[in-house]
């Protein structure tokens, strides 16, 4: 068989030389989509690719096709695409032979514009659909991983985020810590919570009220957790307003809560401005049950506590100034307590039959507005029975509360001594 002399390279590539590069997609890849794309053209004006060498360099992006056909002596044609007269075979090669293979190079301008136009729009429609799933396949691995975004649109719902690659994701307004507030072109941070394909295109949902975001935070702030030396048992989180985080250590050298915590409080601070100032409580582990739940109603000093393993409930006993500090601000306290140990926690005060003990009004608010509370502060009234003390004519008269409020108010007061 005579030797194929060198061939012009075909501009194909070139042609479509804006798809070369495109995000997310490699070369190789890329080189595979183009030689389906061509081979889907061969078919159309040749009704088949069989006898087509594509050749893809994939370096340098250069791709040639080939067209094969045994070379056959004039009037013998019975199939153009399979076969080639002597004649017209001489005319690519002057050494050409019957019975021999001639290799004819195909250019762009062979398969007509209509064909062209066709073979782009079809690797558009390829290239998107890889993007796609690269883009799927890219954050499936990255669900509960911090990511960074810009902020590119604000709806109502929902923040419209971009990563560096410009890849669109969606953080919903229910995922956002209810005091955060972003303007376009403002950077955030999150966890990706869910990647799923919707209508063919992948969704990206993000949050920053997921226990887990908390986590990973903690992971880029203190070594020991990612070296193994500190493990985190369980985190919940009532975002932006309080966090429980319960901690072990395997080494005895190493205390859990002061590593997480660090020196003066320089590796939790990060994390507390980046949660929009939420309190977040670190508490050492253990299985000691009545020690654990004790731990976790921290900063309450508890006096006793009662437990039923049957029914998960605890009763806890303080004293009457530590009810409040026992509850928290909006009860974020002693939930996120029972949210982290299992147990119905019941909180109950200590020594309130004691004819000479009075209790702060502080310690009614989970029963008595903060209004009321701040109402009767302003005229003096601290505790339960300067309140009790003073008639209810006298009441109504020194503040802005009205009679039906002022009984019940008495009402609730009153059962705290009875």
């Amino acid at each position: 068989m005579a030797a194929k002399t060198q061939q012009p390279e075909i501009g194909l590539v070139d042609s479509f030389a804006e798809f070369k590069e495109f995000k997310n997609i490699d070369r190789a890849t890329m080189m595979h989509v183009l030689e389906d794309v061509f081979k889907s053209m061969l078919r159309k004006k040749f009704e088949s690719e069989d006898n087509f060498d594509i050749i893809i360099n994939t370096e340098s992006g250069d791709l040639e096709i080939y067209h094969n056909r045994l070379i056959v002596d004039n009037g013998e044609v019975e199939n153009e695409n399979t076969q080639i007269s002597i004649t017209d075979a001489l005319k690519l090669e002057d050494d050409y032979e019957l019975g021999e293979e001639a290799i004819q190079p195909v250019y762009l301008a062979d398969f007509g514009r209509r064909n062209i136009l066709a073979a782009r729009q079809m690797l558009i429609t390829k290239i998107l659909e890889l993007e796609k799933d690269e883009i799927f396949n890219l954050y499936k691995d990255k669900v509960g991983e911090i990511i960074s975004g810009e902020v590119y649109q604000i709806w109502k719902r929902e923040l419209l985020v971009l990563d560096d690659e410009g890849t669109e994701l969606i953080l919903p307004k229910t995922d956002m810590i209810p005091s955060d507030f972003y303007k376009k072109g403002e950077n955030l941070r999150a966890i990706v919570k869910t990647v799923e394909m919707h209508n063919g295109n992948p969704k990206i949902i993000l949050s920053r009220t997921s226990p887990i975001f908390l986590e990973r935070l903690f992971e880029l702030e203190v070594p020991e957790i990612v070296d193994g030396l500190i493990t985190i048992k369980k985190i919940v989180r009532e975002p932006g307003e309080r966090a429980k985080i319960a901690v072990e250590s395997y080494d005895d050298r190493i205390d859990p809560v002061g590593a997480c915590v660090g020196m003066k409080g320089s590796r939790i601070h990060g994390i507390v401005r980046e949660l929009r100032n939420e309190n977040i409580d670190v508490i050492n582990f253990t299985t000691n049950e009545s020690l654990f739940i004790q731990r976790s109603i921290n900063p309450a000093k508890v006096n006793n506590i009662k437990i039923d393993d049957e029914k998960m409930r605890a009763e806890v006993y303080l004293n009457a100034d530590q009810v409040s500090l026992a509850i928290g601000k909006g009860g974020h306290n002693i939930k996120l307590a029972g949210r982290l140990t299992g147990y119905e926690i019941d909180v109950y005060r200590d020594n309130v039959s004691d004819d000479t003990a009075d209790v702060e009004l502080d310690e009614f608010l989970d029963e008595i507005d903060g209004w009321i509370i701040d109402e009767l502060k302003s005229i003096g009234l601290d505790t339960a029975k300067s309140v009790l003390n003073l008639p209810n004519e006298d009441l109504i008269k020194r503040t802005e509360l009205e009679e039906e409020t002022v009984l019940e108010l008495k009402k609730i007061l009153k059962a705290e001594f009875e």
